[in-house]
């Protein structure tokens, strides 16, 4: 019986996700989204055309910014925690293909982002990652290890670049009713 109706679940979400996240009523996107996420903290911006994958496994903390087109993969687990910035075009992915399994199977590890984490226009997070506190990641990145806290990296594969100087006193509370 649970799995038929984690099944109507998922078919729910599937089915009328694209709709609700594309809509330019911000108010509505946080609302239907908090209806299928395991937890969204207050204050959270969601953009438009997020694309979420297993939304049950996906929990969000207060004062985040999630900008259009981010696509978050929570099918092996994704916590995000608070005042975390991911801008546009950002991949978060917790599950890849085995390139040395003869049968291409599939590997779910969870990604865990750290408070006051900063995640720059089109990076990609692969699974099994942990972005510390006040971790940056650079445009572009493909961050393949876990960043320690307060460190910046980026490059194809991520690499350190220097160490962030910021006492993390901000807390966003970006509002935008229309986004069109």
């Amino acid at each position: 019986m649970k799995h038929l109706l984690q099944t109507i679940y998922n078919i729910i979400f599937n089915l009328t996700s694209p709709f609700f996240l594309w809509l330019p009523f911000a108010d509505l996107r946080r609302w239907y989204l908090r209806l299928f996420v395991k937890s969204l903290g207050k204050r959270t911006y969601i953009g438009r055309n997020i694309d979420v994958k297993a939304p049950d496994r996906i929990s969000i903390g207060h004062h985040c910014v999630i900008n259009k087109n981010v696509v978050l993969n929570g099918r092996g687990g994704l916590v995000i925690g608070d005042n975390v910035d991911i801008a546009q075009d950002v991949f978060i992915l917790t599950e890849q293909h085995d390139q040395n399994d003869d049968m291409h199977a599939l590997v779910k590890k969870s990604v865990r982002i750290d408070d006051y984490v900063w995640i720059a226009t089109r990076a990609t997070i692969l699974p099994g990652v942990s972005l510390g506190r006040g971790a940056v990641v650079a445009c572009g990145a493909v961050v393949t290890k876990d960043v320690a806290s307060m460190t910046v990296v980026g490059g194809v594969p991520a690499k350190y670049i220097s160490d962030r100087k910021s006492g993390l006193k901000y807390s966003f509370n970006y509002r935008e009713k229309y986004s069109f």
